[in-house]
């Protein structure tokens, strides 16, 4: 068998598609697999609407905000050179 090719006992075509078996084989779990798909994306979207509308409720006007912090002064400009001299 060269190497690279899809062996013929597969549900695709030669060219890599799928073929009328591979749709026989799937189509009795078509329904099952809807609804599932279906439950799970309901699950998804309640659960980040609870999220949503939890969060909403919050109400922080009791919490008090800090003034703005003071700006201290800027230190003298310093070297490294200067540092390792030591006082005088």
């Amino acid at each position: 068998m060269p190497v690279g090719r899809i062996p013929s006992a597969s549900y695709y075509d030669a060219r890599n598609r799928p073929g009328p078996s591979l749709y026989r084989a799937r189509q009795p779990y078509l329904v099952k697999n809807a609804a599932t798909g279906l439950v799970i994306i309901a699950f998804v979207a309640g659960v980040y609407s609870f999220t949503i509308r939890a969060i909403g409720q919050d109400d922080f006007s009791d919490v008090p905000i800090p003034d703005a912090p003071v700006q201290a002064g800027h230190a003298p400009h310093t070297t490294a050179a200067s540092r390792s001299a030591g006082p005088a």
